[in-house]
């Protein structure tokens, strides 16, 4: 089964195993593996809203907390009610797919993650997430169920990400975040209904109606308007010379490449799942198998 942590934190190994054997006593707190982890982001979110939640990974943890240092396929027939998947995704991604033809063995080592993944994906645990970049596990296994980006949940930030589901709903956005010199575009079925008990569209966060509250509606004189991944964004069209055309965010360059330098934990920092994500994941999908009784 590999380590439960020991080294590092026997008290959260110790109160772990308590938990498990509460559950057995007819305790009703749901476990979650958190497989293919180190850093203990969403495992942690998890453990924030009342979840026995546990990561593995052939790394050790990165952080204090539950965590199993080994083989994640030996564990999956230990009665988790929900699985949240991170694959490694070197050899599946659409990025690096062109190497298999120039570097002899990577083929292989395509192949076998595909198998690992298949693994996950078939793993008898009711509810699972399966997370990994845009890439080859659409073509060879199945499309993805859904594409989400960390600026849909509260991050100055671009990183396509994919989910594969299984038993569990898709993430619902939590919050915008326009690219660089954008303005989100406000719909009047964006507001909530007048307080003061007229017909009109209020605008919650600027606490007036939708006539009056200056959010840029999706028709609005003076603005040009663009589109990604289904939200409109709009700018004045003003001094538009020497504008990129690009829609940028904060972890971008002008040219729309990860800002990220070449260093040997570069995979490490790419792979960590965004806070405001992870915290989603735990909400909803927390939220929905306990509806559910798991």
């Amino acid at each position: 089964m590999g380590q439960l942590f020991g080294k590092v934190n026997d008290e959260i190994a110790i109160e772990r195993i308590k938990s498990f054997e509460a559950r057995e006593r007819g305790g009703n707190q749901m476990k979650i593996l958190i497989a293919c982890e180190f850093s203990g982001i969403v495992r942690d979110a998890f453990i924030k809203r009342g979840f026995d939640a546990v990561s593995c990974d052939l790394l050790p943890t990165g952080r204090p907390g539950p965590h199993i240092q080994g083989d994640v396929l030996r564990v999956l027939d230990d009665g988790w009610d929900l699985m949240v998947a991170h694959p490694p995704c070197r050899y599946l991604c659409s990025s690096g797919l062109h190497w298999n033809k120039r570097v002899k063995g990577r083929q292989a080592k395509t192949e076998q993650s595909l198998r690992f993944v298949q693994s996950l994906l078939d793993a008898p645990i009711q509810h699972i997430a399966l997370e990994n970049s845009i890439g080859c596990i659409s073509t060879r296994i199945r499309p993805y169920d859904q594409r989400v980006q960390p600026w849909q949940f509260g991050h100055d930030a671009s990183k396509a990400t994919c989910f594969w589901l299984k038993g569990l709903p898709k993430l619902q956005v939590t919050e915008i975040i326009p690219p660089k010199s954008w303005r989100n575009v406000k719909f009047a079925y964006d507001c909530v209904e007048c307080p003061f008990g007229c017909d009109e569209p209020f605008c919650r966060e600027h606490k007036k109606h939708y006539c009056d509250c200056g959010c840029v509606g999706p028709t609005q004189d003076g603005y040009e308007y663009t589109e990604r991944d289904g939200f409109q964004f709009a700018r004045p069209m003003i001094s538009l010379v020497d504008r990129p055309n690009k829609l940028i965010w904060g972890n971008q360059t002008p040219s729309g490449q990860n800002k990220l330098g070449p260093s040997k934990d570069r995979w490490k920092n790419r792979s960590r799942t965004y806070q405001g994500v992870a915290d989603a994941m735990a909400a909803q999908w927390g939220d929905f198998i306990q509806d559910k009784g798991a």
